[in-house]
């Protein structure tokens, strides 16, 4: 298909509208609603969302670009220019998760707002905009497997037919999207059975770390830090140590929410604590 929904916007040519970034964008409209809605439900405001995703957004793209050209120095160090093009590509979801969280981090202790909350409002919703992202891959023919070469299995869902290679490969954009899909729906199921703060940034964690480390292993387009050590599987093994840890805090008693009487409570809990 065409990769751009809307071609020389405005008569402006080649200022054209990619099916991508649409993808993209309905996804995190659709995330910062969730999150805001559960948000509102737990008695906080929805400005608390709002505020978070406002700086999250764009430093978690600029985070997503300079892991990205950090791992492809070689091509980008011969023309500069090109880290700017975001137009032509090469944004990587773990360097927006890892700019997500930073932001999270840095807001949490300026708005003294407990960060395993705030977390947990963000995760699930973090995860379903990584689950309609992905279809943005299949638009742009990216993000897929290892070639198939038995016809019998050349076929969609398994595999993904690219036309600059005229080949089939496996379709690993929709593996990764079909198994966040089941892991936010335990996150949504979990989520009303928890009372304390941080499962589900454990979940996801530990159960994006294991899906994104089983599928790069299939992915014939990975980052590499040395030759035969993929960077995104390593990074996986990471934030499941980091998940472990968390939930060991957790379990334990020494990672707890303080009381929050902030501007983000809402008037009706505020009122009712009064």
């Amino acid at each position: 298909m065409d990769r751009f929904i809307i071609h020389n916007l405005f008569g402006i040519e080649g200022f054209n509208i990619a099916w991508y970034g649409v993808i993209i964008g309905c996804g995190m409209i659709l995330a910062t609603c969730i999150a805001a809605w559960r948000a509102q439900k737990a008695g906080y405001k929805a400005d608390l969302i709002i505020d978070f995703v406002l700086f999250a957004v764009p430093i978690a793209i600029i985070c997503a670009r300079i892991y990205y050209v950090v791992f492809e120095w070689e091509y980008y160090s011969q023309d500069l220019t090109q880290i700017f093009n975001i137009r032509g590509g090469g944004l990587a979801i773990y360097g927006g998760v890892i700019g997500g969280v930073v932001t999270a981090i840095v807001f949490c202790r300026i708005q003294k707002f407990p960060l395993l909350k705030l977390m947990d409002f963000a995760m699930p919703s973090l995860l379903l905009g990584q689950i309609i992202g992905r279809w943005g891959n299949f638009v742009n023919q990216e993000a897929f497997g290892n070639v198939i070469t038995n016809p019998k299995l050349q076929f969609f869902p398994y595999g993904v037919f690219i036309d600059e290679l005229q080949e089939w490969h496996q379709a690993t954009f929709f593996y990764e999207s079909v198994s966040n899909l089941i892991l936010f729906i335990v996150m949504m199921i979990v989520a009303k059975r928890v009372k304390k703060d941080g499962w589900m940034t454990v979940l996801y964690l530990c159960g994006y770390g294991a899906i994104r480390c089983f599928i790069e292993g299939l992915r014939a387009d990975s980052l590499y830090l040395i030759p035969g050590v993929r960077v995104s599987q390593l990074l996986s093994a990471v934030l499941i140590g980091v998940g472990l840890g968390i939930a060991w805090g957790i379990h334990s008693g020494r990672l707890q929410s303080k009381t929050y009487k902030g501007k983000y409570l809402s008037d009706n809990v505020r009122q009712d604590g009064e």
